[in-house]
């Protein structure tokens, strides 16, 4: 019976922690309002790193290239691509003069490392402003530029943005790789809303280049994998010049991954950076991912072992209820509605793959991009 009493005062904490997540940092961005800013045409540099990328740039840059801003380049960086990646973006190049083309060769020392090209593509950048996507996105709106731009001012020089994923029907994996977006995206966003900004995504950023240079660009971090969005966000980024933008005109999409492996060794890569975080950030994110494990493991157990059953019924839907405000407003806000009523078998799952990330991290480095 100790140990029960023990699990429970376990369950107990967890669900302390839970509800100051769920009912306090995520509110946050649940029920803050959108202002609307007023746009504007200051000149930008688009920057897009492609690799291997053809039938991507084929299929999506046509949506960046018609976007409703008078005053913008195109800079097309090709990574050491191995197919015809180069050729697809010459072939662009000869109808649209605002199209920038940089052809990184690999050399020894920076072999398969996407920061390497990203910095030669933001040193052969025209413009102050630089606005940053993936070659398997989309802008969703003619108005991207339009409303990523209108969030700088002489303050905000850092513009954190959502960047989805395409949505696929009756397609279990496509709703759980978009939960994991829309659960990270109302993190980063909630946190820089109090003041703690601590990762962006590189499918849709935007910051000044002047940023880039003060801290010597991706120096500090340059032999990590990955991490030129989130490790240069949590390095550069403060309560000061953080800003976020959520209209649904500001939207990016990316294909998601069809294959649980290849899904699977994307995360290894990006939850391998999470330790060069600061130790604030860890800390804060750490907990939440531990008091989610600890939630579920200690309700399940005192619930089958019907151990106060009661209470911890009470708390258990307490709590629930807790993340479907939280995280189903947001949900509404990000266009990802049709994820709110599985929330609970998407976070179960999440979990379990998370800690076999983990575990799996602990016994092998995550491959490099691409």
């Amino acid at each position: 019976m100790l140990a029960l009493d023990f699990l429970f005062y376990i369950f107990i904490g967890t669900i302390a922690c839970q509800a100051f997540y769920y009912g306090v940092i995520f509110m946050q961005f649940a029920f803050v309002k959108e202002h609307k800013k007023t746009r504007k045409n200051t000149p930008v540099s688009v920057i897009i790193c492609a690799k291997n990328e053809s039938k991507n740039l084929k299929r999506f840059l046509h949506s960046v290239i018609c976007q409703d801003y008078k005053n913008y380049e195109i800079v097309l960086i090709n990574d050491a691509s191995y197919d015809d990646t180069l050729e697809v973006m010459k072939s662009f190049k000869v109808s649209h003069d605002n199209i920038k083309i940089v052809n990184v060769k690999s050399i020894e020392a920076f072999w398969g490392n996407k920061k390497y090209a990203l910095t030669l593509g933001i040193k052969a950048s025209t413009h102050e402003l630089l606005l940053f996507t993936d070659a398997d996105c989309e802008p969703l709106s003619p108005q991207w530029i339009s409303e990523m731009t209108s969030h700088f001012s002489n303050e905000k020089s850092l513009v954190l943005g959502y960047g989805a994923y395409h949505k696929k029907k009756h397609n279990f994996l496509n709703k759980v790789i978009r939960f994991e977006t829309l659960l990270t995206a109302v993190q980063y966003f909630s946190y820089s809303i109090i003041g703690l900004p601590y990762m962006g995504v590189g499918r849709n950023l935007a910051y000044r280049k002047e940023e880039f240079f003060n801290v010597g660009g991706f120096i500090n971090h340059i032999k990590t994998r990955s991490g030129d969005d989130d490790l240069f966000v949590n390095q550069v980024a403060t309560k000061h010049n953080t800003a976020i933008c959520f209209s649904k005109d500001s939207f990016t999409a990316s294909i998601a991954k069809d294959a649980f492996k290849d899904w699977f060794q994307q995360k290894r890569r990006h939850v391998s950076t999470a330790k060069h975080y600061k130790f604030k950030h860890q800390f804060l994110l750490g907990l939440f991912y531990s008091s989610q494990f600890l939630f579920w493991t200690t309700a399940i157990t005192l619930l089958l072992l019907g151990f106060r059953w009661e209470f911890v019924l009470g708390l258990t839907v307490f709590r629930i209820a807790l993340q479907f405000i939280s995280i189903g407003v947001s949900a509404k806000k990000l266009n990802e509605t049709d994820l709110i009523i599985l929330l609970p078998f998407l976070e179960l799952f999440l979990i379990i793959v998370q800690f076999l990330i983990f575990i799996t991290n602990l016994i092998s480095k995550p491959s490099h991009w691409k």
